[in-house]
């Protein structure tokens, strides 16, 4: 394939990236951005498991 086609093929490819908007769901978005689930608040300890256990040795 020479370079102008090739160019073209480029060009097609990155112009329906920069004009494709796909569906969004709006529902799931805001459900997202609503609220850290528990695990993730700032007062959750993700390795105090892993500490008690070492306690137990």
């Amino acid at each position: 394939m020479g370079r102008g086609r090739q160019k073209a093929k480029h060009t097609k490819v990155a112009r329906e990236l920069k004009y494709f908007s796909p569906d969004t769901d709006l529902s799931q978005l805001q459900k997202e951005l609503a609220g850290a689930p528990e695990h993730e608040s700032p007062d959750y300890d993700k390795w105090a498991d892993l500490d008690e256990k070492s306690d137990d040795k």
